[in-house]
């Protein structure tokens, strides 16, 4: 029978107390809030009638809505008046002490058939329920910050939890209008377990000065569609929250990429906790700011001045090798597209032309525009028709010998000082350059699928690249419209290397039977604000690239967590490569 769930306790009004206390009220129910002194009843009295007024400016609630909903939440700073509620929610810091004596405490005073949640992200739900003497009536209830905004809650089951109990929570859940994803209690959950060891990878990077702050965050927003940035993000989350919930997942899975980077210590020991101080990774205008305040940092490139760019090369008839001719084309260069026969040349213009037509109709090309952009392609099947272009890109196979192959072809016949740039997603770019005579002009420019339409683009020096080729690489970017971040030659670059590992971490999870695939997509896309879940993704783009990328990790980091998860390559071996075969992770 499930219980009538009308009037709910929530103990702690800090940003997540009072964030589920509103959205408790704003279903309709009566809530009972306890804070430890009248100090922090002020404080959470503030967070609600901020959040609520920014609700009303935004339309989303009205005057008489808006009282109505400050009126169903009373404030006391004794947990005895938590005696007559139906179920308790404990939104208090992350100390496993303090959680403890609060459901101590709440076990006396409730009665025994009162549910405890807990909005831990990161503790041990096996470890609180023990303090009372109802641990099968003891769930985790995770909320994401905001909770009025976000809609994911991972409702955590020990492995004493009643069954009932988890299925009454789940509806309690949908009744709130959230989505609900029923996990087991294990560090991290899902979300934090998937988000945090890619957000301490991304420090390591920061750290390693292997790239810039604003690189690294650009980069996973304009190369996959992330809300914000790896390093944006820990500043909201906070330092402290970050480096705690690394810790608590290092301590249970011995795995080295949870170990918190030694920079979040150093930065925590300093009082750079990201916004709520004011500065963090960024420097913001004022705590608990939003606004970054300008760093000076103006660019990542030595002062060095670009060399001139009118005529371009595009070696290759792929879907990238197209993509990259049409972009060019479009901003005024005229390019020359170079192919193994006319037929493959006259085919990628034919599927240029398809493009510009598309953008035509969509209204975002006039028709003349598109005309002039295709008149600027050249198709050629000669390498020396290349003799005179000022960049050359080559977007062949990803294949190391058949690059080489055309970077060497390519030093035969283009004239001295032209710029030569791969767009290899995963080789190393020295390797092309050492099949030239002149190592120094050659840099990746690894742009994104597809092309025309992914702003950014990662331009990738090697050791022997010259200061004016990065500067060439880096105004071509600004000329052609597009986001140049800049990164050493390393295995994966910067998105590849940071999105990877998390995608080979959600396979781990689903082959140790830890949640189902959707409810591990729903709650990085619920929850997280991603585009798509990692199992969608990997379906995308394919198993066996998915697999290729991360063997190539593994091999140039010898990380062990780098390692493919063993299901990635058995579904490889099964020929289930995702949706192109119309298998993978799902059916399609």
């Amino acid at each position: 029978m499930a219980r009538d769930i009308s009037t709910v306790g929530v103990v702690g009004l800090g940003t997540m107390g009072a964030g589920i206390a509103e959205v408790l009220a704003r279903s309709g129910l009566d809530v009972v809030t306890v804070e430890l002194d009248d100090a922090g009843v002020e404080r959470g009295r503030g967070h609600l009638e901020h959040s609520t007024e920014r609700a009303l400016s935004g339309g989303k609630l009205d005057a008489p809505g808006r009282a109505a909903l400050l009126g169903r939440i009373r404030y006391s700073t004794s947990l005895s008046d938590l005696s007559e509620v139906d179920l308790v929610i404990e939104a208090i810091p992350e100390s496993l002490e303090l959680k403890a004596e609060v459901f101590a405490e709440l076990d006396k005073i409730t009665r025994p058939e009162v549910v405890f949640a807990s909005n831990t992200s990161s503790l041990s739900i096996t470890e609180i329920s023990v303090h009372t003497a109802r641990p099968g009536k003891v769930v985790g209830m995770h909320f994401f910050n905001p909770a009025p905004v976000l809609k994911l809650v991972e409702i955590v089951k020990t492995v004493v939890t009643e069954p009932d109990v988890v299925a009454e929570v789940v509806e309690f859940a949908e009744r709130l209008g959230k989505v609900p994803v029923v996990i087991g209690d294990r560090a991290g959950f899902i979300a934090n377990a998937l988000l945090f060891g890619y957000l301490n990878h991304a420090v390591r990077m920061y750290e390693q000065r292997y790239a810039t702050r604003e690189d690294l965050d650009a980069a996973m927003r304009f190369g996959c569609g992330y809300p914000m940035g790896p390093l944006a993000l820990l500043d909201l989350i906070g330092l402290d929250t970050a480096n705690e919930i690394l810790d608590t997942m290092y301590h249970q899975s011995r795995n080295r990429l949870h170990a918190p980077a030694p920079l979040l210590k150093q930065m925590i020991t300093a009082g750079l906790l990201g916004r709520k101080t004011g500065r963090g990774f960024y420097t913001y205008d004022a705590p608990d700011s939003p606004t970054v305040v300008s760093s000076g940092v103006v660019s990542t490139v030595d002062g060095a001045s670009p060399r001139p760019v009118a005529r371009v090369g595009v070696v290759g008839t792929g879907t990238m090798a197209t993509g990259i001719a049409e972009v060019f084309a479009k901003r005024g260069l005229d390019v020359v597209l170079r192919a193994r026969s006319l037929e493959k040349a006259q085919a990628s213009v034919a599927r240029v032309k398809k493009s510009l037509d598309k953008a035509v109709v969509k209204g975002k090309l006039s028709e003349e525009d598109a005309a002039a952009a295709l008149a600027r392609i050249t198709p050629v099947t000669d390498f020396e028709a290349l003799a005179d272009v000022d960049l050359v890109v080559e977007a062949v196979a990803e294949e190391l010998s058949v690059k080489q192959a055309v970077f060497a072809a390519l030093d035969e016949v283009v004239r001295p000082g032209a710029v030569l740039a791969t767009t290899t997603s995963s080789l190393p770019v020295i390797e092309c350059a050492a099949s030239t005579s002149r190592p120094s002009d050659v840099v990746g420019l690894h742009f994104f699928n597809p092309a025309p339409v992914m702003k950014l683009v990662e331009v990738v020096s090697t050791i022997a690249t010259a200061p004016d080729v990065v500067a060439t690489a880096s105004a071509i970017c600004a000329t052609v419209g597009k986001h140049a971040v800049h990164c050493g030659d390393r295995a994966g670059f910067i998105v590849n290397a940071l999105l990877f590992p998390y995608l080979n971490d959600a396979v781990k999870m689903l082959e140790a039977h830890y949640a189902a695939a959707d409810d591990i997509d729903t709650a990085m896309k619920v929850g997280c604000g991603l585009p798509m879940g990692p199992f969608e993704l990997l379906d995308v783009v394919g198993l066996d690239v998915s697999l290729a990328i991360q063997r190539t990790l593994y091999n140039e980091f010898r990380e062990e967590g780098f390692a493919p998860a063993p299901l990635l390559e058995h579904l490889v071996t099964a020929g289930r490569l995702g949706r192109k075969t119309g298998k993978g992770f799902k059916d399609y």
